[in-house]
């Protein structure tokens, strides 16, 4: 299983499992859902890769593969 939502294959789901703080670029993803404990599911990449869009409580956001390095995840439990 991938380790950080920059790994995630596409139409797999995870759980938020850390984000470190001090990045500006994440600050503005906190704001918009994506905390510990938040199911993320990657929807598409674009043709060279990046950005990626990901699903979250209901919305799309799109982000480049570096912020999406730094968010920690782990499996969905069955």
């Amino acid at each position: 299983m991938p380790s950080t939502l920059a790994e995630l294959p596409i139409g797999t789901d995870a759980i938020v499992q850390a984000m470190p703080t001090g990045r500006s670029c994440l600050t503005r993803l906190r704001e918009m859902g994506i905390v510990p404990g938040t199911r993320v599911r990657v929807t598409r990449r674009a043709p060279l890769g990046e950005p990626i869009e990901i699903s979250v409580r209901g919305s799309h956001l799109s982000m480049r593969n570096h912020e999406a390095a730094f968010i920690a995840i782990a499996p969905v439990a069955a």
